[in-house]
């Protein structure tokens, strides 16, 4: 036992070990999630879900390891969107702006603020998701029976946020074509080889990975990098990191409402911050919602990320000290591995085939489709993929593409 502020906690060394080694199980398996290109934190965690009642361990120690493998991955997914702009939906919003940097010779910089912003966003999330879930559950039942006019007022923000008219014409087109996808699919429950994920594998694979592979066939790869010196304050680092915890509270309470779309909100409360402060908001967003998340599903009972979905599926018991415990070590893992693998990272892309490279990671990306929806998942990722190339083409942000789930969930459908 041992005695903290008057608080006697009991510490089992035994347990202990074993709670240590499902943690850091679960962060291999987010470093293996975040570094290949366009596969999504959640499926892993649907993967792991499905073998959940298989593997030896008591239930609270898998769902640890889910957890860990979550925060693992928000610190690690940014590495592939920064070399190869090949973002997972999540981290869709980060792609241009951390491109740019790295097409300047600054990739090693920004890989170090992307750290900085998940990290911080960890340390500023765990003491502000008391007090936040206190005023959400309260929030909460007038949230849910007005959803449909705050995920509204949601899309239109997003289009408004576009700086020309043509830009939003084609916003609105594409959160409007992505929200037929999203109906017409979203429902269907296709035969497949693994029986977990379902549809959002080839939805997001198709709307956020391989769009970029196939912009990205035939370019120069990642140019020579320059040193990892951080050329902006701490104060405007803190700043960006504090107002991208804020979204991630927002997307862990609000259903629908994606890392990216809170990106481009919280941009717009910290203006001047240029690609530099896009890059530590965007990961504070997505690495405080999973903490928020994980406090929605514990007051609230509704999980808002795939990790959670996963654990609740595995029926996995909510011990929120050892979830909260598993967050803060694989948070730790993540930093160090994200300053550890990212320059290999970038330096590796920087010599390979972009061409082989895309095309091995679209056939990674059809094979996915196909285990976790069987031949109807591929036939979704191929009218993804076609969807996910307009934006870019139209002159306006890939987050529009998150209307796949704000329209169906505003519309009830």
């Amino acid at each position: 036992m041992i005695g903290l502020a008057g608080v006697r906690v009991a510490v089992e060394p035994e347990t202990a070990l074993v709670a240590a080694a499902f943690v850091l199980g679960g962060a291999a398996l987010g470093t293996c999630s975040g570094l290949v290109p366009g596969l999504h934190a959640n499926n892993m965690a649907f993967l792991l879900a499905a073998v959940a009642a298989d593997v030896p361990g008591p239930p609270a120690m898998v769902a640890a390891a889910m957890i860990a493998a979550g925060v693992v991955h928000t610190f690690l997914d940014a590495v592939p969107a920064l070399a190869l702009g090949v973002p997972d939906a999540s981290m869709a919003a980060t792609a241009l702006p951390g491109h740019r940097l790295v097409i300047e010779g600054r990739g090693r910089e920004a890989i170090r603020l992307s750290a900085l912003g998940s990290g911080l966003a960890v340390a500023i999330a765990v003491p502000l998701a008391v007090p936040v879930t206190r005023v959400m559950t309260a929030a909460y039942p007038l949230v849910r029976a007005y959803l449909p006019v705050v995920l509204g007022a949601v899309v239109l923000g997003l289009v408004a946020a576009e700086p020309t008219w043509r830009a939003r014409a084609g916003g609105l087109a594409c959160t409007a074509g992505a929200g037929a996808l999203g109906a017409a699919t979203l429902d269907l429950s296709p035969a497949a080889p693994l029986a977990a994920g379902g549809v959002l594998t080839p939805l997001f694979a198709g709307l956020f990975g391989a769009p970029f592979m196939l912009d990205a066939m035939g370019g120069d790869g990642v140019p020579e990098q320059a040193g990892a010196g951080i050329a902006t304050t701490r104060r405007a680092v803190v700043a960006t990191a504090l107002a991208g915890t804020v979204g991630g509270a927002v997307v862990g309470y609000l259903p629908g409402v994606s890392a990216a779309v809170a990106a481009v909100a919280v941009l717009a409360l910290v203006p001047g911050t240029g690609d530099r402060g896009y890059v530590v908001a965007t990961s504070g967003v997505n690495t405080a919602n999973t903490v928020f998340a994980l406090f929605a599903l514990v007051a609230l009972g509704t999980p808002r990320t795939g990790v959670l979905v996963a654990v609740e599926r595995a029926r996995a018991p909510l011990y929120l000290p050892l979830l909260l415990a598993a967050a803060g070590v694989a948070a730790c893992v993540g930093f160090c591995l994200v300053l550890l693998a990212g320059d290999r990272y970038l330096l590796a892309v920087g010599t390979a085939d972009y061409t082989r490279l895309s095309v091995v990671v679209l056939g990674l990306l059809v094979v996915l489709s196909g285990l976790f929806a069987g031949v109807p998942g591929i036939a979704i990722f191929a009218v993804a993929t076609l969807l996910g190339l307009v934006p870019v083409r139209v002159g306006c942000r890939r987050v529009h593409l998150m209307g796949v789930l704000l329209v169906p969930l505003a519309l009830g459908v």
